[in-house]
């Protein structure tokens, strides 16, 4: 019995291990590395080159799990770097791909923190407005009259 269970376990590794493989990752990130570099060559901005080379290297890697732009960033960038020659037009525009994490976390944090502060102005104001219209209620609505004795 537990030499069945051995061969079925190397069986199934056997089966799944095509889905675990790099080569097809490696290959659509050299791919998506020349899309995006020649795409940001021939002019086209930031945006439109990404979003074509992170489709392409989404849809080439195999596997049982898809590819974050983080990877997908990291692919491009190796790529290029790894082919300095046929890529050395290329590195400049390397740093949209990675872009200032630490920055966009203290912008998120600072936005955070705003609303946090409007809300609580929103809360304390209408906390005041319902005290105010507590004390306006037990006053009578007639006037009162300084020197009526």
């Amino acid at each position: 019995m537990k030499n069945f269970k051995k061969k079925l376990i190397f069986i199934t590794l056997i089966i799944f291990s095509p889905l675990f493989l790099q080569t097809s990752k490696v290959n659509a990130g050299a791919f998506g590395a020349e899309i995006f570099c020649t795409m940001r060559d021939g002019g086209n901005d930031h945006e439109s080159s990404w979003d074509a080379a992170y489709t392409y290297i989404k849809k080439q890697k195999g596997g049982f799990f898809k590819v974050s732009p983080k990877q997908a960033a990291a692919l491009i960038t190796e790529t290029v770097i790894r082919e300095r020659e046929k890529f050395s037009f290329c590195v400049e525009y390397l740093d949209k791909l990675h872009p200032n994490r630490k920055l966009i976390r203290d912008l998120e944090k600072k936005e955070a923190k705003q609303e946090k502060e409007t809300r609580a102005r929103e809360t304390k104001r209408k906390k005041l407005e319902k005290e105010l219209e507590k004390t306006n209620s037990e006053f009578s609505d007639e006037t009162i009259e300084r020197y009526s004795y």
